[in-house]
């Protein structure tokens, strides 16, 4: 082959392939997927809450689509997190405890393993949460950490401010020619575990707050405590409520800077943001904002999360995508999304097809108004991790009913909560005779998604 020939051919290949790497990643938006810890879904401004100010986090949410109904399938770290990157129930990808680790099949259906494999750069930053074992050489870039971390560490900035840095130094190796997918899982607003100062925020955000009072919730005081099944008293959420809650003046100082943390977080998506726009990437990127699970701000006398009400296991959703028409944006859903969905829908947002295994539904069709099918109106929810005094429960949720059955509680509990005229689930209907018939089917509507689910 002549020189001069084969020269022209290797640049009109060379052209071509630039060509398709540019086409393909137009085509594929970059994602980034921000999972705060322990976040309850009314934790935002946009939310309707009356206090905390987070107006980074309520544009995304006026310019973007948020979920009224998102849930997670279960409220505990580990498995919470193993069911947002699989996309699968607890029962499936078996991660019920802080040992456990995805085997490499397993981890190579999750959506980092298949975005690296369909081209996309793929990051993480913060908690991972899942296992002892970090999967740093599964990802391009990783700047993970084992365990809960410290928010302060000597000679380091407060660890939100930390995970911004690192953030904005990923972005800043980010082009054009190459889709990426970036994690950020926060330690915020997680407690530091044990005793002392509990929320343990930036200095910045001392004085935010000063001047508001914090309202408890209806149930939160020693009358609702008391009514709980007993099973239920004592036990770590008791403890914990000990800690954070016991008067109001431990209240007030606990969700304030409970508060303060989150404003945190808001502010490192305001920073995040103006480096997107900085590089010129902000038009083709994705945002998805959500929590591992809920979190009791002493509702029912209790701290912490694990059990099936609803300030537990409620999270936020905000689907943020540039390229919808202004008409589908500012939207609010009211359709039971879940943790299981995240993953599908960025693999969908990708133009992926989900890998058979995963158990959830891209949010795809609700972003953009055009669901292709009925949606579905109840789910699952399982907790079966090991402890001796935080119960194991299962149970299902559908738009208005509750039921969890607790089955090593002795005596066996099952509770039934009516959540539209019940909201803050207070009376169990489980053993009113005129609810027999509800208690009979919600208890075979467990048995049919425990097996059809596993």
């Amino acid at each position: 082959m002549p020189k001069r020939f084969a020269l022209a051919l290797l640049l009109a290949i060379t052209a071509l392939l630039t060509s398709w790497q540019h086409a393909s990643a137009a085509d594929r938006p970059n994602l980034i997927f921000l999972l705060t810890d322990d976040q309850r879904w009314d934790a935002l401004g946009c939310m309707g809450n009356p206090v905390i100010k987070t107006p980074n986090i309520d544009r995304l949410a006026k310019e973007g689509v948020v979920f009224e109904n998102a849930f997670a399938t279960t409220a505990i770290c580990a498995t919470s997190r193993a069911s947002f990157i699989t996309g699968q129930y607890a029962r499936r990808h078996g991660i019920v405890d802080f040992r456990a680790v995805l085997s490499p099949e397993a981890f190579a259906q999750t959506f980092p393993a298949v975005l690296k494999a369909n081209g996309y750069q793929t990051a993480f930053i913060g908690k991972w949460g899942v296992g002892n074992k970090l999967p740093a050489d599964e990802y391009d870039y990783w700047k993970g950490f084992a365990g809960q971390g410290k928010y302060f560490v000597d000679g380091r900035a407060h660890m939100t401010k930390y995970l911004e840095g690192q953030t904005l130094e990923f972005l800043d190796t980010c082009t054009p020619e190459q889709p990426f997918c970036l994690q950020v899982s926060f330690k915020a607003a997680h407690c530091q575990d044990g005793p002392g100062w509990q929320f343990q925020h930036a200095e910045k955000y001392t004085d935010y707050y000063a001047d508001d009072t914090i309202v408890a919730a209806e149930t939160a005081n020693d009358e609702h405590y008391q009514k709980l099944p007993k099973q239920l008293q004592g036990g770590e959420s008791r403890v914990r409520w000990e800690r954070r809650f016991d008067g109001d003046q431990m209240l007030q100082k606990n969700v304030k800077d409970y508060y303060r943390l989150l404003t945190g977080v808001d502010d490192f998506v305001g920073a995040m943001v103006a480096k997107l726009e900085e590089k010129k990437l902000a038009d083709n990127t994705v945002i998805v904002f959500t929590s591992d699970h809920g979190f009791f701000l002493g509702e029912h006398g209790l701290a912490g999360k694990w059990l099936m009400y609803e300030e537990s296991i409620r999270i936020p959703m905000i689907v943020f995508d540039p390229r919808l028409p202004k008409d589908q944006r500012g939207q609010r859903r009211e359709e039971l999304v879940l943790s299981i969905d995240v993953a599908p829908t960025l693999l969908t947002l990708a133009g992926i097809e989900p890998p058979s295994v995963m158990q959830g539904e891209s949010l795809t069709s609700l972003v953009d108004g055009t669901p292709d099918s009925p949606w579905r109106t109840e789910f699952l929810y399982e907790h079966l991790f090991p402890h001796k005094t935080i119960p194991q429960s299962e149970g299902v949720r559908d738009t208005r009913w509750k039921y969890v059955f607790y089955p090593q509680s002795e005596p066996t509990l099952e509770q039934l909560f009516d959540l539209q005229e019940d909201p803050h689930e207070v009376t169990n209907l489980a053993d009113d005779a005129q609810h027999a018939e509800k208690l009979k089917a919600m208890r075979g509507q467990l048995e049919q998604m425990r097996t059809s689910l596993q």
